[in-house]
């Protein structure tokens, strides 16, 4: 836990004097893994929304007669960026702690920094790039993950995180909405954009490659990633839908029961990044559901995962999952949080929730060596699959990293950690 602090206590000193940051989340430790540093492209960022009528509206709905809203969808977009000679990669991301439908964390803003430019040109050097599509937890937001998400737009990748409505720390709503609305919002996201480059009328038409796409999800966002993949949701989760909204079965449109639910798997989906992904303890997924995962997917746990759990969760997921080769990351004695940025300096004020610092914070690992092994995974793993690099090394090797150095990491830096590969079963 002593860099977390040092970090912190950087990030408060250099805070106070008005100056910019030294370190932002995502930059390197002196022991992070060979492909975390970032790539040679500039980044650019900006903020899109966008409006998805007549959607579901399960909170407002009434014994389980449907009712229906226009349904908001805001997102940040990071892409290769042609920079000006006066513009920098500095921005102040605006957050929130707190969540809006708990009285006893009531919402509190600040900013942090990172390494973008605000609405900066396009490169269009590199031609058209990846599409990754990124899904946050519940609650969160589309700036949980930016040591990713920042990370990967470096490296020749347009990388789109949703904020989910009824599901950000601004926004909160019941749990229903998560659990209908997340594979539904990514496919919406993925067709919204892809008919927006289409029509040559902003950055998605002149850099973005939709034929060729890669989702991240965290907790519910690898809950909603995997079931748009493929990995269609079991009949034990319509009656846990039902209970908690009074008899809706609204959610048995993405179940294996439906029919038409395996037409909507795109096959633009190339690769799948799920972190520690929610459901599987709930009976959200048996092995005829998970059989229709095909896709290559990595997944990340901790494996003392309380939240999504281990065992039965998510290494269950990963073995039942025998049609899609993957892979499994596991942070030996970690808990549920492996994918967010590190707790903000503000989080460490005397008065608030303990919940405002436990929502970033991992007991076990230092969050920023967590960030910048996930860095050099992830970056691994989609340059493989979207991009056709010659990566496979990084992810070959010991199972255990106590027993050998794990290729790409300094000597004695690979401990603590299992990486288990499944391929397709004949």
């Amino acid at each position: 836990m002593l860099k977390s602090f040092v970090v912190t206590f950087l990030f408060l000193s250099l805070y106070s004097f008005g100056q910019s940051p030294a370190f932002v989340y995502g930059d390197l430790l002196p022991d992070a893994p060979e492909l975390a540093a970032r790539g040679s492209y500039s980044i650019g960022v900006q903020t899109v929304s966008w409006v998805n009528p007549g959607q579901i509206d399960v909170l407002r709905s009434k014994r389980g007669v449907d009712t229906f809203y226009n349904r908001k969808i805001v997102a940040e977009v990071w892409y290769p960026a042609a920079l000006r000679p006066n513009q920098k990669e500095e921005i102040q991301y605006d957050e929130l702690m707190g969540t809006s439908n708990d009285p006893k964390r009531p919402l509190i803003p600040f900013k942090f920094a990172g390494r973008a430019c605000r609405d900066a040109d396009p490169s269009l050097e590199g031609g058209k790039f990846p599409l990754i599509i990124v899904s946050h937890g519940y609650v969160g937001s589309r700036y949980l993950m930016t040591y990713l998400t920042e990370n990967l737009a470096s490296k020749g990748y347009v990388v789109v995180a949703l904020d989910h409505t009824e599901s950000t720390f601004r926004d909160a709503g019941g749990f229903p909405s998560t659990l209908l609305n997340r594979s539904k919002d990514v496919i919406f996201a993925l067709n919204e954009i892809t008919k927006i480059a289409k029509s040559g009328k902003n950055i998605f038409s002149q850099i973005v490659d939709t034929d060729n796409v890669g989702l991240v999800g965290y907790s519910m966002g690898g809950y909603g990633v995997l079931n748009v993949a493929g990995a269609a949701y079991a009949e034990p989760a319509i009656n846990v839908f039902k209970s908690l909204t009074g008899g809706s079965t609204a959610i048995a449109e993405r179940t294996l029961s439906n029919p038409e639910y395996l037409k909507t798997v795109d096959q633009r989906i190339k690769a799948v990044v799920a972190f520690a992904p929610w459901g599987m303890e709930r009976g959200v997924w048996d092995d005829a559901s998970l059989k229709n995962l095909k896709v290559p997917t990595f997944f990340v746990s901790g494996s003392h995962d309380d939240i999504s759990g281990y065992e039965k969760g998510v290494k269950a997921i990963y073995d039942k999952a025998i049609n899609a080769e993957r892979y499994l990351l596991t942070y030996l004695n970690a808990r549920h949080n492996v994918a967010p940025n590190p707790p903000p300096p503000e989080s460490l004020q005397k008065g608030l929730p303990f919940d405002e610092y436990y929502r970033y914070a991992e007991p076990s690992w230092d969050e920023n060596r967590l960030n910048n092994i996930n860095q050099h995974f992830v970056t691994a793993f989609l340059g493989i699959h979207l991009k056709n690099q010659d990566f496979k090394k990084y992810l070959e090797g010991q199972v255990n990293s106590n027993d050998k150095t794990w290729p790409g990491f300094k000597a004695r830096a690979s401990t603590g950690m299992e990486l288990h590969h499944g391929v397709v079963e004949k």
